[in-house]
């Protein structure tokens, strides 16, 4: 069973959480800058939050920062430009998909912005958050990343459950 938007309400509700998601990761990426100096490290829980402040060139783990800036430019802005514009354009026409994945591909598109508008207006992409449990530490990350995987784990949760259960009767959300 999946939920979905009706017409009238979807293309707004995918708007705004585009809107929303660029919005947080540009505003969280303006106070590390301006509150954080490059490399400092913030304790906020112990060892296990860690606010920094690290420039990064490349995409994730620095994958490509010592590429020629041609290569650079095409992969890591023209391209990833074009497919999220491409996916806005899929969920906001097709009609078919469920709420728990327009949310999905929303929270996706607008972390995806926020990250290339980045690379695009200031050369890199600022990560400012690292986190340490102990048995699972991640790479230095920012709110688009964060946006990033939530809705990549939406839609892939998505996918997974409905191969599992038929879907025969939807409701509609306003």
């Amino acid at each position: 069973m999946g939920v979905y938007f009706k017409p009238m309400s979807r293309v707004a509700i995918i708007l705004c959480l585009v809107f929303l998601n660029i919005s947080c990761d540009q505003l969280s990426k303006k106070v590390v800058r301006n509150k954080i100096e490059k490399n400092e490290r913030i304790q906020v829980i112990q060892d296990n939050l860690i606010l920094t402040r690290v420039e990064n060139t490349g995409a994730a783990y620095s994958w490509g920062s010592d590429w020629n800036p041609t290569v650079k430019r095409i992969v890591l802005q023209i391209i990833p430009a074009i497919v999220l514009l491409v996916l806005l354009g899929m969920v906001l026409i097709k009609k078919e998909y469920p709420a728990i994945v327009i949310i999905g591909f929303s929270f996706v598109i607008g972390g995806g912005i926020g990250n290339v508008f980045d690379r695009i207006a200031y050369g890199e992409v600022t990560d400012f958050l690292y986190v340490d449990l102990g048995f699972f530490a991640t790479e230095i990350f920012n709110m688009a990343d964060v946006s990033i995987v939530i809705g990549a784990l939406m839609v892939l949760t998505h996918t997974l459950i409905a191969k599992k259960e038929p879907e025969d009767i939807t409701e509609s959300v306003e």
